[in-house]
């Protein structure tokens, strides 16, 4: 293995831009130099990777007596409907501490004669059992001496309504020497245990995992770095944070993150032109090696608030991003008559058969076959001594054994370039079902939605994906290839609260009263107040209400522009409930769970605008021509670098029609017959598809066809199954509780 010449990427990187803008050396075996650094924003996978790999800190659960298995049994979620042998999780915890403590809802019980203690809902609480310090403490104190253990997480049932129990315990850990200790109210303080403690549980795995990579990062310059650089981190909620306030279970989509407020910000600035219609709606996916992340964006961020990532339920706010594993590594298969796309990859070592490592057969084969990807324009890093294009001969040789094998057990006569097309377009069905997810399945018209298209294999599928999805206008941003870091610089920092609470709203008389406007304006305070010592004078507010009916268990956060104006929360409820799924419940009450204010503090980051008040489809020459092959068949295209385009007047837009390829420096876009592309001087691309795609009806089997549609249903049933556990409604729900008097 070849060993890095530095210790940290991201610092090398900083130190190599440094000394190109200011013409110094800044020795790489040197703490750098921070006196002309304003500010660092990073994005990372760091807590990803350790979840996935199960390579965070080791901990401790403190939680109540008799809960030691709660998190074990988990909510008995089946996340594959159709699996036949479900595994259950592996916990992230080493061990489990018993505390003897408990609290009760008052309205459960006969209060006579108990001491009744109120909640931050106004709901009344009875304690039963509080913890005996000294017991506690001796607890602990053993668990510390003899595990070896550093961090805990601390989840008893009712703390987001009754914290005093953690706190105290939290207390009596950090005494004792625990250097990670995870409040589950404070975590996340919102109703129900089990979320609750996986996320506690999370950020105690976690959190010192991100603290020793944020350590030996900033070791790296000198020790003026936090006096004088704000030094921020991008959360998965699309918000930056502050280097000390960076913790594990809000960092999951830290990377990802970036490149949904890139997509955001530039497709609003961008296309919100003279010369094109916008509605504001964007759908976009990032296409990688191994993976596409797709996601929805309407003039705000989508926002979840229960997410499984690598088994464990993360319970905070967090961008609506699906991942699918479809990318260009994707593994092409062919089994009992089945051709499929991953979800194996090929991964990046061997990789592609293209690579010249003697791999297999992938989604990047197959655009090499078809001639999407030009192997003369591609970088020459292939090869034993990497130094020679892809291989195309070798990629040929190996599609035309797969297709001999296809013909001969279907009986058909299909050439390499027709199984290819089939495997791509098997690929990008693939990344069109979680598209179609986030949209037609929650009520969104799909076709008024624009398309855009970033990460380095995007451009070859964008008007397919485009086509298929009824979507006319496809955006791809200069800095495509690089847009979760561009966005990360054009992020907010953002302080983000709530509050439980249990008021009941009367569906005849949807009335909420004066304590929901005081705890907003309680928040925004709170939030502004942090912003403001961060230094941000710019700030605005999102305020939302986390409402259900009753007796259902989901609840939709719902917006409102403004916190005195109460009488839109129920009918935005309402509305978004019907369009969502179909219906409502007509006299049913609701409830609200959560109030929560989102505190943005403005950068003064910007997005550079493409003026164009004229458009001419200037006369441009290209490069060469290559045939590609479309659903017609082999097409003589030309090939346009975009370096060669972009920079010409600013008043001037150009105009190119497909088919054509157009090659960045980072990317290459394939634009399709029947489409039309406008690049602006700055070099983004605006694509326009004039006719979209034939619906066809086929009684012959068909391997492409059969696995199209096997996508088709499958996203039709999960989301059946999907809605009908998030509608579900039960009357009355019987509990029963024996309480030791």
């Amino acid at each position: 293995m070849i060993e890095a010449n530095y210790d940290d990427a991201p610092r090398e990187g900083i130190r190599r831009i440094m000394e190109q803008v200011t013409g110094c050396q800044f020795p790489a075996n040197e703490p750098l130099d921070t006196s002309n650094i304003r500010s660092i924003r990073m994005g990372t996978t760091v807590a990803t990777n350790a979840l996935l790999e199960r390579q965070g800190e080791k901990f401790a659960l403190v939680t109540t007596k008799g809960f030691k298995d709660i998190l074990h049994i988990g909510n008995q979620s089946r996340p594959n409907i159709f699996d036949l042998a479900i595994k259950c999780p592996e916990t992230l915890y080493e061990c489990v501490l018993e505390v003897d403590e408990r609290v009760l809802l008052a309205k459960d019980l006969d209060c006579t004669g108990k001491d009744i203690q109120s909640t931050i809902t106004g709901e009344r609480i009875w304690v039963e059992k509080a913890p005996n310090v000294a017991v506690v403490r001796n607890q602990l104190q053993k668990l510390y001496a003899e595990s070896g253990l550093k961090s805990v997480a601390i989840v008893f049932i009712h703390a987001a309504l009754f914290p005093e129990h953690e706190i105290l315990v939290g207390t009596i850990a950090k005494d004792i020497g625990f250097e990670q200790v995870s409040l589950s109210h404070q975590v996340m303080q919102m109703v129900k245990m089990v979320p609750r403690g996986f996320t506690a549980c999370a950020d105690a795995y976690l959190t010192p995992h991100i603290s020793t990579y944020i350590r030996q990062f900033l070791s790296g310059f000198d020790s003026k770095l936090l006096e004088t650089t704000q030094v921020s981190f991008m959360q998965s909620d699309g918000g930056l944070t502050p280097v000390e306030q960076f913790t594990g279970h809000k960092a999951i989509l830290s990377g990802p993150a970036g490149g949904v407020v890139g997509y955001a910000a530039t497709t609003h600035a961008t296309i919100n032109t003279p010369h094109a219609t916008f509605t504001g709606q964007v759908v976009a996916f990032d296409m990688g090696g191994t993976s596409t992340d797709v996601s929805r964006f309407a003039g705000r961020y989508q926002h979840v608030f229960e997410t499984v990532t690598a088994g464990v339920i993360i319970q905070a706010p967090q961008l609506d991003i699906s991942t699918v594993a479809a990318g260009g590594g994707s593994k092409l298969t062919f089994n009992s008559g089945l051709m499929a796309v991953g979800p194996e990859s090929v991964g990046a070592h061997p990789g592609p058969v293209s690579y010249r490592k003697g791999g297999e057969l992938a989604v990047t084969d197959a655009n090499v076959v078809l001639g999407r990807l030009l192997p003369q324009h591609f970088p020459h890093i292939f090869g034993p001594d990497e130094n020679q294009p892809l291989d195309l001969v070798k990629t040929r040789e190996r599609f035309e054994v797969l297709t001999a094998d296809i013909n001969r057990i279907e009986g058909s006569s299909k050439s390499v370039a027709e199984i290819a097309l089939g495997y791509i377009k098997i690929a990008n069905e693939a990344m069109c079902r979680p598209i179609r997810n986030l949209t037609q399945m929650k009520g969104f018209d799909l076709t008024k939605h624009t398309l855009a298209c970033f990460g380095g294999a995007g451009g070859q599928h964008a008007c397919s994906i485009a086509r298929d999805l009824g979507i006319k206008k496809v955006f791809i941003h200069r800095y495509s290839g690089i847009l979760s870091a561009y966005g990360i610089g054009l992020a907010d920092v953002v302080e983000d609260v709530q509050e439980p609470t249990a008021l009941v709203v009367s569906f005849q008389d949807p009335h909420l009263d004066e304590s929901v406007s005081k705890t907003f304006l309680r928040l925004q305070k709170e939030t502004e107040t942090r912003l403001k010592a961060q230094g941000y004078s710019q700030i605005s507010f999102e305020y939302f209400l986390n409402i259900r009916f009753v007796g259902t268990d989901t609840a939709m956060m719902t917006p409102a522009s403004l916190p005195d104006d109460l009488s839109l929360f129920v009918p935005t409820f309402l509305s978004n409930y019907r369009r969502e799924f179909g219906f409502i419940l007509p006299g049913k009450d609701m409830v609200v769970d959560d109030i929560r204010v989102r505190a943005c503090g403005h950068s003064d980051a910007h997005v550079g605008i493409a003026k164009s008040p004229s458009m001419s489809e200037s006369k441009q020459t290209p490069t060469e021509t290559t045939k590609v092959f479309f659903n017609t068949g082999w097409i003589d295209t030309p090939v346009y670098k975009l370096s060669c385009i972009k920079g010409a007047s600013e008043r001037v837009c150009t105009l190119i029609h497909g088919p054509s390829v157009i090659i960045d420096e980072t990317s290459t876009v394939v634009l399709e017959p029947h489409c039309q592309a406008m690049i602006s001087h700055l070099g983004d691309i605006t694509i326009d598809i004039l006719e979209m795609a034939e619906h066809f009806t086929c009684t012959d089997v068909d391997p492409i066809q059969l696995s199209i549609f096997a996508h088709r249903f499958m996203g039709i049933a999960e989301q059946m199954g999907n809605t009908l556990h998030r509608t579900a409604f039960s009357g009355k729900f019987f509990v029963l509780d024996i309480i030791k008097h």
